[in-house]
């Protein structure tokens, strides 16, 4: 091979080395792009990996980082550890925190409609409540109602019907109720402020000393699940399981809406699928959960468990019904958002007295 042939060669064989370089340096730079990490912190208004709702968006967590591959990472807080558990909604909207996980009741000083979104008194339960969420224009409502504090909501768990609470004293009349202290947020605090009760709000942290020192009369919190890890059956004997002011208490995600937009849209999609499968796992836990923890609690604690009277009931959902038009006459905002829960629950109650309730009488006969 002559010397210019040679020349030749080793010019080919360079440019092609240059251009392999060249190649694998453009690509790294679009992997670069592509594999961006993003570091989220998420706070709750729950005590660290507290059964249910703790570990709900510990799960979310795992969910979102692995179907990102590692690129959004979110860690997890218990109430207290960043911000306190009635301050998620602010370290949301302020972004101290990317994400947060509580109960939209909790925010009923900032906007009087938000409790409608974690539970209504005598009002949809789980399965109706989830249907007029995502397919009923429920949550359309609840981001329009967000927007102005820069947070986006989604649902975020349900643990069904609500026991009604525990009591250190009997409930044997409405005339019980007068002066009673109760841990109970949102609108079924209001209906019994309206009973003469006094609703008093803590953080699940709190309500255990709090029933012990009497500070407190009677609590609710969420069912033989959660009640049993949190051992009420030690500071409250009467043990009231028939529901009335959460029916469907659904928990939310918020996410902080500058933080959304900065993610690419396929982590987005992450975000949004891996809500909607915690939104129903919490469900499918509670539905199991619930069972063996009342069985323990009737047969190795002694629990016997209590219904309120039917003048009690009565007067609850007259009440209930007394302080949601008072709410929707004094606010646009509720009015608006109850309507359109108003007209879902009437079209859901009326196929559901043909099809579930009717099941429900046929099987337990």
């Amino acid at each position: 091979m002559s010397l210019f042939s040679k020349s030749l060669l080793t010019v080919a064989i360079s440019m092609l080395f240059l251009t392999a370089c060249g190649g694998d340096e453009a690509q790294l730079q679009k992997n670069s792009t592509v594999e961006k990490v993003y570091n989220w912190k998420l706070v709750t208004s729950w005590p660290k990996n507290f059964p249910g709702l703790g570990t709900a968006p510990e799960n979310f967590a795992k969910l979102v980082n692995k179907m990102s591959n590692g690129r959004l990472t979110i860690k997890v807080y218990g109430a207290g550890e960043i911000v306190p558990g009635f301050q998620v909604f602010d370290a949301v909207s302020q972004r101290t925190a990317e994400m947060g996980h509580a109960a939209s009741y909790y925010w009923k000083g900032k906007m009087p409609a938000a409790p409608i979104f974690t539970a209504t008194p005598f009002g949809l339960n789980a399965q109706e409540t989830n249907g007029w969420i995502h397919y009923g224009g429920g949550l359309e409502l609840w981001r329009e109602l967000y927007k102005p504090f820069g947070v986006i909501p989604f649902a975020g768990g349900n643990t069904g019907v609500q026991s009604a609470g525990w009591f250190k004293r009997e409930i044997n009349g409405v005339e019980d109720l007068q002066g009673l202290k109760m841990r109970i947020p949102g609108l079924g605090g209001e209906v019994l402020q309206k009973l003469g009760g006094v609703p008093v709000a803590l953080t699940g942290g709190e309500i255990f000393t709090s029933l012990q020192s009497g500070a407190i009369d009677a609590t609710e919190w969420v069912g033989p699940y959660n009640d049993l890890a949190f051992g009420f059956h030690k500071v409250a004997e009467h043990y009231y399981v028939a529901g009335w002011h959460e029916p469907g208490a659904m928990l939310e995600f918020t996410v902080n809406e500058s933080a959304f937009n900065e993610l690419p849209q396929d982590l987005q999609a992450i975000v949004e699928v891996a809500t909607r499968a915690v939104n129903q796992d919490m469900l499918d836990e509670y539905t199991v959960r619930n069972n063996a923890a009342l069985e323990q609690l009737k047969n190795k604690h002694g629990v016997v468990l209590k219904k309120f009277p039917a003048e009690v009931m009565f007067a609850l959902k007259q009440a209930s019904i007394e302080v949601i038009n008072e709410q929707k006459s004094k606010d646009e905002m509720f009015n608006r958002i109850m309507s359109s829960y108003q007209a879902f629950q009437k079209q859901v109650t009326d196929y559901h007295n043909l099809s579930e309730l009717e099941y429900y009488q046929n099987r337990n006969r």
